[in-house]
Parts: structure tokens; C-alpha cells; sequence
């Protein structure tokens, strides 16, 4: 598939038709409340859906209670184990690269202003790594698992932003196109899913090609969970390129919101770090993962450690020579970048499971080792404008 401007366009016009709906009627009959209430313990795949549950929510939960038929679970499981491979480098990623890149368009960085609030980051960030690490775990899709219940929440979240924002004429349409627009969710989906791997080849982290794609795939799979038309999702590697460059050049740029959420984010994880000593790597990593121009857009302060910073592919080269030559030495890296994992969640949480719910209103305040041989490393697409 080739993604021309007019195709973008089109994308920018379109929502997700079944949870908007969902959304539309629970807000007509007064039931968001209710729904909030009865779902906020329904956390696991499986478990029976409460009494009193309003028959449109029950109906939605049925419908989205199952991934895509189309789902190749040989694949599902190689992009775990490449998550368990590299989970302490794809948090980085995600942190310090997908979440700016999210910031350096206008009009995205608006509205989650606007949807989660300023002042509180860490509770998007949390949810995202609270929802990625439920992704990958061995029962994702099983009875039992939290993954699924979390997607068909995050989804309805999605669509009752729409619903306020066009509802409370907060959001331009003729301008922005429709909040949370497909062409805006396939971008979150590249974002989380090729621009991690971007990262995590300017790191240096050794990648074979079938693991590359393997985790790619699992984000297709996780964007048809959230309402992402995957017709209009480019299947392989290459053609993501072709559209995330499409994407960023017609809307990337700077704005008050973006500056103010990467101030934010920069904020919460020098508080994450102990000490003071270290605080200039987070804005070292936010610029080196994200080029000086977009850094610039964001005010990503320049430090000492821009430079230093450079040298941690070098590290991880030897860390990953270790992991390769040593079963012990991989099995206590994997550990440790498990444990790293959790205890940055579980900072950004402060211990806390994230809910994901419809909100009544917007409100400013809301808001095993399977080490890779050293063969057919993957390369990144090339650029295509």
C-alpha cells in the first residue's frame, strides 16, 4: 500500500465506529457512571461481567472480548520473548522516544493536554507501561489475563475524548481532523512499534530481522484490539516507514503543550532517579533518540552528558557479549532488566493498579533466555521523503 496526502486525509476523517457508538449511548442514557462502577474490579479476561451492566457496554465487551481471527500466534510468541530479551531497552524507547515523538505533534501533544492533564504525566505513563507489560506476558490473550479487559477499556477511553471534545466544541475539525483519528491511532501504533526499534538500533541492541518483525507484528495485533482500521496499516516494515515519515512530516512541529509535557517528563523521571547527579541523562537520551531538531521543538535542554551519552551503545555492545557467551550472565541481565522494568512502573504508579475509565468530563487535572546470534542484524527501512 502507498500512503499518498489524500489517503492521510481520509484517515484523518474517521474514528472507530463501534466504540464511539458504545460511548454515544452511554452518555445519552446516563449510564458512564454505572458502567465505571462495575467495571472497575473487571480486570481479567474471562471473568463474568457484573449485574446491572448496561446492555450496549455488555454487548461492545462481547464483541472485543477475542483478538483478530488472523492472528499468527508463532509470531505472538517471538515478539515476547523479544520483549523479555530487551525489555529494560524497549521501556527507554518508550519512554524517552515515543512519548517526545507523541509531544513534537502539535496537535497531539493538545490533546493529551487536554485529556490527561499537565500536571500529571506519569499517569499516562503508567498506563502505557502498565498496558505494554500486560501485553506481554505469556497469557496475554487466555482467560486470566488482564491484557484484554485493559485494551477494551483504553478503547472507550479513546472514544469518549471524541465524544467531549466534539461535543464541548473544544477541538477544530476543519484544522485537527477527528480526535483520536485513525490516521492519528496508525501513528500511535508506529510510534510504539517502529520508532522503538529505531531506538533501539541507535542504541546499538543487537536485533535479528525475524525478531524485528515479530515485535512489529504484536503491535498490529494490539492496534486491532484498540479500534485501528488494520486495512489502512501498513504490514511490513518498509511500508511503516514509508507512512511514519508521511505522518511526521505533515504534522510535526512545536508547540506550548509539547514543551510543557516534555518539561513534565523530564521532571518525573529525574525524580524517578536518585540523587541529582544523573538528571542530565534524561534529556541526553530524550535528544539523542529524537535528533537535535525535534529536542529543540521540545526545549530538551542541552547537558553535559549530550556527548557522554553517545558512548552507551559501546556499553550495551559488552553487556550483550556477556549475555551471548554466558547462560548465568544472560539470565541474571534478563533479571535485571526485569526488575528495572518493574520498579520504574511501579514508580511512575506509586504501587497503584491503573483503572482505565470513560471520563465523565475533561478536566485540566485529569489527566526464559533467548539471546540472538550475531547473524542477519536487522536494519532500519530507509527513509522515503
Amino acid at each position: 500500500m502507498t500512503y499518498t496526502e489524500a489517503s492521510m486525509d481520509a484517515l484523518r476523517r474517521s474514528g472507530d465506529e463501534l466504540a464511539d457508538a458504545t460511548v454515544a449511548t452511554l452518555f445519552e442514557r446516563g449510564e458512564v457512571g454505572k458502567f465505571n462502577t462495575l467495571m472497575r474490579y473487571v480486570s481479567t479476561a474471562g471473568a463474568p461481567l457484573p449485574d446491572g451492566l448496561p446492555d450496549v457496554a455488555r454487548e461492545y465487551l462481547h464483541a472485543t472480548s477475542t483478538p483478530p481471527a488472523w492472528v499468527d500466534w508463532g509470531e505472538m510468541e517471538k515478539a515476547r520473548l523479544f520483549f523479555i530479551d530487551n525489555n529494560v531497552h524497549i521501556s527507554t524507547a518508550l519512554s524517552f522516544a515515543s512519548m517526545p515523538a507523541c509531544y513534537v505533534v502539535p496537535h497531539v501533544a493538545k490533546l493529551l493536554s487536554a485529556a490527561h492533564g499537565l500536571k500529571y504525566p506519569s499517569k499516562r505513563m503508567a498506563e502505557t507501561g502498565q498496558f505494554t507489560v500486560y501485553l506481554m506476558q505469556p497469557d496475554a490473550f487466555e482467560a486470566g489475563s488482564r491484557f484484554i479487559p485493559a485494551a477494551q477499556k483504553v478503547r472507550l477511553l479513546h472514544a469518549s475524548i471524541r465524544h467531549h471534545l466534539g461535543r464541548e466544541e473544544q477541538w477544530d475539525t476543519d484544522l485537527s481532523g477527528t480526535p483520536i483519528c485513525q490516521e492519528d491511532m496508525i501513528g500511535g501504533q508506529m510510534f510504539f512499534s517502529l520508532l522503538v526499534l529505531d531506538s533501539l538500533h541507535r542504541l546499538g541492541i543487537h536485533m535479528s530481522q525475524e525478531g524485528a518483525e515479530a515485535y512489529y507484528y504484536a503491535w498490529r495485533v494490539v492496534g486491532a484490539m484498540l479500534g485501528v482500521d488494520q486495512d489502512a496499516v501498513p504490514k511490513s516494515l518498509d511500508a511503516a516507514r514509508q507512512f511514519l515519515d508521511l505522518y511526521m512530516i505533515r504534522h510535526m512541529g512545536p508547540s506550548p503543550e509539547g514543551e510543557h509535557l516534555t518539561r513534565q517528563l523530564i521532571d518525573l523521571y529525574e525524580d524517578v532517579v536518585p540523587g541529582t547527579v544523573f538528571d542530565p541523562i534524561v534529556s541526553a537520551l530524550i535528544r539523542h533518540l529524537i535528533g537535535d531538531t525535534c529536542a529543540d521543538w521540545l526545549q530538551v535542554p542541552r547537558t553535559r552528558w549530550d556527548t557522554v551519552v553517545k558512548a552507551v551503545p559501546h556499553l550495551l555492545g559488552v553487556l550483550e557479549t556477556i549475555e551471548d557467551r554466558s547462560p548465568l550472565g544472560a539470565w541474571a541481565l534478563d533479571r535485571l532488566g526485569h526488575l528495572t522494568t518493574v520498579f520504574e512502573l511501579s514508580s511512575l504508579t506509586r504501587g497503584r493498579v491503573m483503572h482505565y475509565a470513560i471520563p465523565e468530563q475533561l478536566r485540566q487535572d485529569y489527566g526464559v533466555s533467548n539471546a540472538v546470534p550475531r547473524t542477519r542484524r536487522w536494519a532500519p527501512p530507509a527513509p522515503t521523503v
